[in-house]
């Protein structure tokens, strides 16, 4: 395991003298729209594990993405072995279907203090509400950014993300329903405490999460990454090219149904992925938003 091979796999050309925002922000944005969130090992008979040079391995030398669990703590690794201060911090994801926040803590994120400043470092969620720039733990400011305005919100000592969004323009209408699109403007992502965590803390839910018929990662196989100007998600069969202010205040949504022979092409021509396994594509309808 080294930096150098991380950086080769993400692109990442730029100066590592400095532990500064500048530089994070800069490693940050190589590394999701260079790996992609994805949950595909459950839908090709490969197990999730969370030991860090498997991760590693997974992710940098055979080119694959991963969930939260992977992603960030990779990233977290990288940060660290240049100097930046990092902790680990849960949350639990709301579900906009139920309408209500998970009460299994499966989202893993990264605190990375900068002079003083706490900000939250997120490569794993994927999607429209993947953060492109770290956010200032701050309660009740608004934080523009590419995919739209992201906000965090405290009470009581536990942490709220929401994010609005734009208008959406979609030229296939026989998506324009699609239970994939989220149809609120402000919609709530999740919630989390600033106590520290460690990856043993997340061993259940790893299990959990890609055996459990009540699993999202069961029911969906997903695979998301974020381009110079918005993200491409195959859900299922599912294509979606998404474009972040196509026009003003409006975002382009693009959907394609693929067949099953071209699921593993666009896998290698879209997200750079090629399975070393057999993909059981599925998308089971319901709790899942772009």
């Amino acid at each position: 395991m080294n930096l150098e091979e991380y950086f080769a796999r993400t692109g990442y050309k730029g100066s590592t003298a400095k532990q500064d925002l500048e530089t994070l922000t800069d490693i940050f944005q190589h590394h999701i729209r260079a790996v992609p969130f994805e949950n595909l090992s459950i839908h090709c008979g490969e197990k999730i594990t969370l030991e860090l040079e498997h991760v590693y391995n997974k992710i940098v030398r055979r080119k694959r993405g991963g969930w939260c669990m992977e992603n960030n703590q990779l990233l977290s690794w990288v940060l660290k072995g240049l100097g930046y201060d990092t902790s680990f911090l849960g949350a639990y994801v709301f579900n906009p279907h139920q309408n209500a926040y998970a009460t299994l803590m499966t989202h893993l994120v990264v605190k990375v203090v900068i002079d003083g400043k706490a900000y939250v470092v997120d490569a794993g969620f994927g999607v429209s509400y993947q953060m492109w720039q770290p956010m200032e733990l701050v309660s009740g400011k608004d934080q523009p950014q590419a995919p739209g305005v992201f906000r965090f919100t405290e009470k009581n000592g536990v942490w709220y993300l929401e994010k609005m969004r734009r208008k959406q323009y979609i030229p296939n209408q026989s998506f324009s329903n699609s239970d994939l699109l989220e149809k609120k403007e402000c919609r709530k992502v999740y919630m989390f405490s600033l106590e520290p965590r460690t990856v043993e803390d997340f061993r259940f839910q790893c299990a959990y999460l890609q055996t459990s018929p009540d699993s999202l990662f069961t029911k969906k196989s997903i695979c998301t990454l974020q381009t110079t100007d918005g993200f491409r998600a195959l859900i299922g069969w599912t294509l979606t090219e998404t474009t972040y202010n196509y026009k003003e205040n409006m975002d382009l949504v693009e959907f394609v149904t693929l067949k099953d022979e071209e699921v593993e092409k666009t896998l290698k021509e879209k997200f750079d992925i090629t399975l070393e396994r057999k993909l059981v594509p599925i998308n089971v309808k319901g709790s899942y938003t772009i």
